[in-house]
């Protein structure tokens, strides 16, 4: 009877400090959407972003992403995905500023990292807001892809010697 009562007293221990786990977890992450004006900005490719992720700017985050939207843009034979962004009142941006997908780690966690410009008028913040300069994110497998072929090249090369010239027959 007492190793019952034993394993349920540390079973009740358990779950308490799961549920303390999770709720400091939970305070401590930041997962809400940041609401402000929202910004658009059109990219090629935008691979690991996603709804919530984080909008920052020197690495301190300043919004969220609110949507991606796949549009055909100027026509059917260019896609591109149109991110919507959500951005602290608080930040005027240069209308020269440049959106990135950025990487947070090696792991490939990825946020939308805004750069801003120099220029004296600000993008609206009416909702009509639009970053027209963007960067897609570089994919690590393409580096290590080019990194290989351009190696193999390089080797197939390197080992070839130079034909030897010919003496001149007088």
């Amino acid at each position: 009877m007492g190793h019952n009562v034993f394993e349920t007293i540390l079973g009740a221990v358990v779950l308490a400090l799961a549920a303390l786990f999770l709720f400091f977890a939970n305070a401590s992450a930041d997962l809400h959407k940041v609401k402000g004006y929202n910004l658009t900005a059109n990219f090629p490719m935008v691979d690991g972003l996603k709804d919530g992720t984080d909008v920052k700017i020197n690495g301190v985050k300043v919004g969220s992403v609110a949507g991606l939207k796949l549009i055909t843009d100027p026509g059917p034979s260019q896609y591109l995905v149109a991110v919507s962004m959500t951005v602290d009142p608080s930040i005027q941006l240069p209308t020269d500023s440049m959106a990135l997908v950025s990487t947070e780690s090696l792991l490939g966690g990825k946020y939308m990292s805004i750069e801003p410009g120099v220029d004296d008028t600000m993008i609206k913040t009416d909702g009509s807001g639009r970053v027209t300069r963007t960067q897609a994110p570089m994919r690590l497998d393409d580096l290590i892809g080019q990194l290989i072929y351009s190696g193999k090249r390089g080797d197939s090369s390197a080992g070839a010697k130079p034909a030897a010239a010919e003496p001149a027959h007088p």
